[in-house]
């Protein structure tokens, strides 16, 4: 234990900072100015715990300032505490666990809770045994303390109370969950709440004495479904969604009465209890349609399906019900007044942040921010997915419960929240009931078109959105439909262009809440219309619309118009390189990106925008390449600047002078589509060399997203500039081995830097004398191929890695055929599974060259070997990427050789070993 005091004055001089912080009207970043730089003192946070636990006859509220700067400084600064300081500040910690002020109890457990994540519960049994001693004991404040630190433990990290630790006779979570379950019948509302929500929490992980004490834990949430208690319900519901998604089988003794429970709480008069118990049908589904559990592939799918079939005539009315906009939402008033001339309030703005490129060969992720337009969930959107989720599951057999309800609605002529309400209920149900509803695909069309120009606001915004629901059918009709027919298509087409009409109509749409939604179902449009070939017939009107409201939308909406512009241009490609449609668009992006400075987020959107433009124009952007490919460069320098001088910003926000790494990472992306596509235009800027120096203080960045488009842009460059990235190739390349070290690539944050650098360094291999690579080729090899065989390794770093290795061996095949033998088999079945690309090809002429210093390789793996070869489809087959002569003749001399070393009399033998497909294959090529 410490010897530490605190000496008084240290203390009043504390005290005294947050006391002022209190009152009214004062500077509080003066204040917590002030404050941080107390922190520079080794000691500074042992007088906050002193003043929190210590000093009571201070106000509470000066205490739990104390307490929660304390928290916030033990997230980052707990680890580097001395030992002594930190035995000081958790022994004084777990005296205040039964403080008698609850907002003294909330807070130290979430500074217990902190402590926990940072050090580890194993490191801190007395934690453990106090908490326990406090959950056992019989005062309220001391059980309530206890269970408000195990609640943020819980919350925070679940699996940890599931592990030994030394100095306990048991594992944490045996010893708190039975009383936890006890404590669900406490008379006092708090205790039953918090256990509730703890054993929830713990769901997420099971732990061993949860998973042996299921049935009680059940047994327990349903006696307590009617409690009085209205945040007790809440929970209730809350576990037994929980439970559905991780155990369904549990539930089946039960589950007509569960159903009918949750059937009542979704009509509960509190929302948050409604809202909770409305997520169990969204969940329910979820189960039906998971392909992870092998339970309700076959129980669940059968029994669990015909019985909520029972129940769908009383829940289809209750969830749409629910979808009505209540009566005194505060919502729908901001939407009738949401003008378009009304400038945007900060309070309405999300903070943006940029988001990167997918990794190299990797797929990008779908955006899976729900596309209504309202950003907070509640019991009418929960319900809208609820009838989504019903509607995968149940298909057409909904549409009779729900069609002549929608239809009620939609002619009600009081009350436009009903009329709405069966919009939204058509929006949702269009994927999934969309074989019944085809054959009224026109009139649906027509209905929803009128319903656009609505005179109330949120009537047309979800007309709008549930337009877009249907834009994959109303484009593939103006296809001709699966079989192309002609007269499909001109109805199709036709309908499209009605569609397209509407919607742009309501782009210029007074109101900012239905130009959002019309935004929005355009940019839907737009993409399904560009997977069609639909699209480019109509870049004009769009184009010139986006144009329109690019020029009359505030900030908000200005961002969904920068999204629908970069759709429109990757739907359409080069189609856009017009001279009238490039002058449209492009100066008024770049005055744009001028009038917002290097510091405003709103940035982000623009060059995202931008990226999509770039990659589409080829002649059409060059003019303007130079003058970004300099802004870029600018806007990575001045925050390097900034990171320099250690001036940084807080997330999401940004002013000038402060550190954000997001504007790095999005320079970098728009500098790359620049080098892939306007090279010839910006050569002489890449070989000035800033560039290149700038990407060698980036690669070796501590983070990894920047890391991750750095070396995208250095792959891009040693794709075609490598000349210009010579004087620092060494380097580049220890780089690289860094970035691949086993350390950096098991964590799962660093993987998509990891995935770039491992590409890069292969585009980089095959433009560099094998003079220059032989040093780096033994740390390359042993950090590359155990990525061939790891289960944990993504898709595209492996087939990067897969890749890389073959071009190392391409350029140094005497340095890596040695070791052939220890990863044949493990890459020649990734090569297997590579597209038929250059960079395959590059691959294979390594293997090829590898298999001359070191024959024995492919003799052992001689199956495997055969299998990878025959994974060409483009050998001699049109519309396929077609090998070069070099690499077939040169596959063919090994195969043959390979032949004729085995002998005639072991050939048929060794032959047949090979996969029949795969012999017929390689026979009709090279006569094997």
């Amino acid at each position: 234990m410490t010897s530490w005091q605190p000496k008084p004055e240290g203390v009043e001089q504390i005290v005294q900072l947050f006391a002022e912080c209190l009152q009214p009207g004062v500077n509080q970043a003066q204040i917590f100015t002030k404050l941080q730089q107390c922190s520079a003192f080794p000691d500074f946070n042992n007088y906050l715990v002193h003043i929190f636990a210590n000093e009571e006859s201070l106000p509470v509220e000066v205490r739990q300032s104390a307490g929660l700067l304390l928290k916030n400084n033990l997230k980052t600064a707990y680890v580097t505490t001395q030992p002594d300081f930190q035995a000081y500040i958790k022994s004084s910690l777990l005296r205040c666990i039964g403080s008698p002020s609850a907002v003294l109890r909330h807070t130290v457990g979430a500074a217990i809770s902190v402590i926990a994540q940072q050090g580890g519960i194993q490191a801190w049994p007395e934690m453990c045994i106090a908490i326990g001693q406090c959950l056992y004991s019989e005062d309220f404040n001391h059980m309530e303390g206890a269970l408000d630190a195990l609640y943020e433990i819980c919350e925070d990290i679940p699996a940890h109370l599931d592990f030994e630790v030394v100095g306990l006779a048991e594992r944490p979570a045996n010893a708190f969950v039975p009383r936890l379950l006890q404590l669900f019948t406490s008379p006092h509302p708090s205790l039953k709440r918090l256990s509730i929500a703890c054993v929830n929490q713990l769901l997420t992980t099971m732990p061993t004495a949860l998973y042996m004490n299921m049935d009680r834990y059940l047994q327990e949430l349903f006696s307590l479904r009617n409690d009085e208690n209205k945040a007790v319900r809440k929970l209730v519901c809350g576990g037994f969604v929980i439970v559905l998604g991780i155990m369904p089988d549990r539930l089946h003794g039960k589950l007509r009465e569960i159903i009918q429970h949750m059937l009542q709480s979704t009509q509960d008069s509190d929302p948050e209890v409604a809202l909770e118990s409305c997520e169990f049908w969204s969940a329910f589904c979820d189960s039906l349609l998971s392909e992870e559990s092998e339970y309700t592939k076959e129980f669940a799918s059968q029994s669990f399906f015909e019985i909520m079939r029972e129940f769908l005539p009383q829940l289809i009315p209750i969830l749409l019900t629910n979808m009505n906009y209540a009566d005194d939402d505060e919502d729908v008033i901001a939407a009738e007044a949401d003008e378009s001339e009304r400038p945007d309030r900060e309070e309405d703005l999300k903070p943006i942040f940029h988001k990167s490129q997918a990794a190299h060969g990797a797929e990008a992720e779908e955006d899976e921010d729900d596309e209504d337009v309202e950003n907070v969930w509640n019991l009418r959107k929960c319900s809208a997915a609820g009838i989504d989720t019903l509607s995968s599951v149940y298909r057409e057999e909904l549409l009779p419960m729900i069609m002549p309800v929608v239809q009620a609605r939609l002619q009600d002529p009081t009350d436009w929240k009903v009329r709405e309400s069966a919009i939204l209920c058509v929006g949702a149900i269009a994927e999934g009931c969309f074989r019944g509803l085809s054959p009224y695909l026109p009139q649906l069309v027509q209905m929803l078109s009128a319903l656009v120009d609505d005179p109330r606001p949120l009537v047309r915004s979800i007309a709008c959105w549930t337009l877009s629901r249907f834009s994959r059918w109303i484009c593939d009709a103006a296809r001709g439909g699966e079989g192309n027919d002609p007269t499909i298509a001109a109805q199709g087409s036709a309908q499209l262009d009605h569609v397209l009409t509407v919607l742009l109509r309501r782009l210029l749409d007074g109101n900012k809440r239905v130009q959002e939604a019309a935004c929005s179902a355009i940019a839907t449009l737009e993409e399904e219309a560009g997977r069609a070939g639909q699209l480019a017939a109509r870049i004009e009107p769009v184009l010139q619309h986006l144009m329109m409201a690019f020029q009359r939308y505030q900030r908000k909406n200005l961002r969904i118009v920068y999204d629908a512009l970069g759709t429109l241009a990757d739907g359409v490609g080069d189609s856009l390189n017009q001279p009238q449609y490039v002058q449209a668009l492009v100066p008024p992006l770049l005055m744009k990106w001028q009038q917002l400075g290097d510091s405003d987020r709103d940035l982000f959107p623009l060059l995202a925008c931008l990226n999509s433009i770039a990659s589409s124009l080829t002649t059409g952007m060059k003019e303007y390449s130079e003058p970004v490919f300099q802004r870029c460069i600018a806007l990575v320098q001045q925050q390097l600047h900034h990171k320099a001088h250690g001036v940084g910003g807080t997330m999401g926000q940004t002013t000038a002078g402060e550190y954000d790494k997001e504007f790095i990472v999005c320079a970098l992306d728009l500098l790359c589509v620049l080098v892939r596509y306007q090279g010839p235009t910006i050569e002489h800027l890449l070989a000035a060399g800033t560039i290149r120096e700038m990407l060698l203080v980036l690669c070796a960045d501590d983070a990894a997203d920047i890391r991750q488009s750095a070396f995208e842009l250095l792959g891009d460059m040693a794709k075609t500039y490598a000349a210009h990235l010579s004087a620092s190739t060494r380097e580049f390349f220890q780089l690289a081995i860094q970035n691949l070290s086993t350390q950096v690539v098991a964590s799962r944050v660093n993987l998509n830097a990891c995935n770039n650098a491992c590409w890069a360094i292969g585009e980089l291999a095959v433009k560099v004398s094998a003079d220059d690579m032989r040093e780096h080729v033994t740390p390359l090899v042993t950090a590359i191929v155990p990525m061939l065989s790891d289960p944990r390794m993504n898709k595209s770093l492996l087939e990067n890695s897969t890749i890389t290795i073959g071009r190392i061996g391409l350029m140094c095949p005497e340095q890596v055929a040695p070791s052939l033998d220890h990863f044949m088999n493990d890459w020649c079945r990734a090569l297997r599974n590579i597209r038929d690309e250059i960079e395959k090809e590059h691959a294979f002429l390594g293997l090829c060259r590898m298999l001359h210093v070191n024959p024995n390789a492919g003799l052992n793996s001689f199956a495997i070997l055969c299998m990878a070869v025959a994974s060409w489809y483009g050998m001699g087959t049109t519309g396929w990427y077609e090998m070069s002569a070099e690499l077939k003749s040169e596959l063919g001399k090994i195969l043959r050789a390979y032949k004729d070393y085995i002998g005639q009399e072991k050939w048929p033998g060794v032959w047949n070993q090979v996969d029949e497909p795969v012999r017929n294959k390689l026979a009709s090529i090279y006569g094997l």
